[in-house]
């Protein structure tokens, strides 16, 4: 299996972290903010932490990975 062949794969793999990471984030616009209610934390400023932090800057590094994979499939193949 080439290279080539096997980054479609990889491509895959990475789109299910990527929806992953993306729904494990929290949100911070609740259904009372499209209301125009809130709960009051939405209209601070708020640091992530822990868990939430690991999983925000994973998700920009797999996002990142996945553009990489696709245009060196883009120029790979030409």
């Amino acid at each position: 299996m080439s290279l080539v062949s096997s980054i479609p794969y990889i491509q895959i793999v990475l789109s299910l972290l990527l929806i992953g990471g993306i729904l494990l984030q929290q949100s911070e616009a609740g259904l009372g903010g499209a209301f125009g209610g809130g709960d009051g934390f939405s209209s601070g400023h708020h640091t992530k932490r822990g868990a939430e932090r690991t999983i925000f800057i994973a998700t920009i590094i797999i996002a990142i990975l996945f553009v990489v994979t696709s245009f060196s499939l883009l120029f790979l193949t030409q």
